[in-house]
């Protein structure tokens, strides 16, 4: 026989058991990730701006960057720097920021317009001959002179004044026209000529050099040819001290060291097209604007910027190096 209390408690240990499962259950059990999912291009997430396309210069202009020098930037177009600072309204040539535009080309002559302005004309009252003023004009339009003096009293002098004033005849005075101002003919216009459209040589450079007579700025040897990317010009070889030449005739458009890499740096011009560069000298014997012949000693060789005594010389064709050997003369 079966107890029921015995019963009764094993069924509320079993009702126990099973709640006690049940709640373990839920409490084990993690919630499911949650994640957030956007769009691209929807409100909530900003689509990332474009970078902005480089900055292009003008034709005839250039735009700093960094590491740029003036010097730098006039050699590389074959320009003084004077020159570029003055067509770009520098007041310090020795202060530029990156991304500034300055002019690298001459700024083009045009037509200057001024105004013609005519003589004016100037018109004068009519003066009546002899220089009087006209009389006054009374009430009824007859002019009148005007009456002076006192007359002593008598029977003469009252009955007069009773009688009435004769009218006073006055002669009529026809006007003439005046004059009509003459209309001043307008002063020819001085048209200025036009420049001539510069036409680009397109024809291979000769051997011998564009009309300029080009001579070795030292007897040294060639050590370090032209390759156009490590060196763009040629090194020649030579003892500290040794004279530096000016390989053409021109005139010196930089003297000094604000160049890196050149040392103590000469640059002489030699027409629109073509300058030479001299650099890593000991002294220079020259300064800018200076005027030289071809042959003339500008400098003495060294070894400024440089790990031993050499020459650096370049030849520049609008700005852009070229191989020296094409335009000096065999040796």
């Amino acid at each position: 026989m079966i107890d029921p209390e015995r019963m009764m408690l094993s069924r509320f240990s079993l009702t126990s058991v099973l709640i006690a499962l049940a709640v373990t259950g839920c409490a084990t059990k993690s919630p499911a990730p949650v994640s957030e999912r956007t769009r691209p291009g929807s409100a909530s997430s900003p689509a990332a701006e474009p970078p902005a396309p480089p900055r292009v210069a003008r034709p005839g202009y250039y735009i700093v960057k960094p590491g740029d020098t003036l010097i730098r930037i006039a050699l590389d177009h074959g320009q003084n720097y004077r020159d570029i600072a003055a067509w770009s309204g520098l007041e310090n040539p020795n202060l530029i920021e990156v991304g500034q535009e300055l002019r690298v080309r001459p700024p083009e002559s045009g037509v200057v317009v001024r105004p013609v302005t005519a003589p004016g004309v100037e018109v004068r009252p009519v003066t009546p001959p002899g220089g009087a003023a006209a009389a006054p004009v009374a009430g009824d339009g007859v002019r009148r002179e005007p009456k002076g003096g006192k007359v002593p009293y008598s029977e003469q002098a009252w009955a007069q004044a009773q009688k009435p004033e004769a009218p006073v005849a006055v002669a009529k005075v026809e006007a003439k026209p005046e004059p009509k101002p003459v209309e001043p003919k307008p002063e020819p216009k001085l048209v200025e000529p036009k420049p001539e459209p510069k036409v680009v040589d397109t024809k291979p450079e000769p051997a011998g050099g564009d009309k300029i007579d080009w001579a070795w700025p030292t007897s040294g040897k060639v050590i370090a040819g032209f390759n156009d990317t490590s060196s763009k010009g040629v090194d020649l070889s030579g003892k500290l001290g040794d004279p530096v030449l000016a390989a053409a005739g021109g005139r010196v458009v930089y003297a000094g060291t604000g160049l890196r890499g050149y040392g103590k740096l000469v640059i002489v011009k030699h027409d629109n097209s073509f300058l030479s560069a001299y650099a890593h000298n000991q002294t220079l014997l020259v300064k800018e604007g200076q005027a030289v012949t071809k042959g003339q000693k500008i400098a003495e060789l060294g070894d400024t910027d440089s790990d031993r005594p050499k020459l650096h010389f370049e030849i520049r064709r609008q700005g852009k190096p070229v191989d020296p050997g094409k335009f000096l003369p065999p040796r």
